[in-house]
């Protein structure tokens, strides 16, 4: 299993406005072999923002990298730069290989 995530930090006051484009958006990962599962977390406030991740389940690294590299992934990024400022700075990927799981 791997487990992929984007940091993002919104500016405070922006937080509807980006769930909203979350909820709106086409993502295709539902089509895409080897998807699992997402979620959008919202994490703690800061200062200047508020902290928020995307949080995808894969079979497999390979599964996730396969999507990377696809048509699927280009369409559901295309209008990424519409929404700039919201955000301060880009999203920060962190993937991480699962070594231990229990159910």
């Amino acid at each position: 299993m791997f487990i992929a995530m984007n940091r993002f930090r919104i500016v405070k006051g922006q937080e509807k406005a980006f769930e909203e484009v979350w909820r709106g958006r086409d993502s295709r990962l539902k089509d895409v072999p080897g998807f699992t599962e997402f979620h959008l977390l919202k994490g703690p406030e800061a200062d200047d923002h508020v902290l928020y991740a995307s949080h995808t389940i894969w079979r497999d690294r390979a599964a996730f990298e396969d999507w990377t590299r696809s048509d699927a992934f280009r369409q559901a990024h295309k209008d990424a730069g519409q929404t700039k400022g919201m955000y301060l700075g880009g999203p920060q990927f962190e993937g991480f290989d699962v070594v231990l799981e229990m159910n």
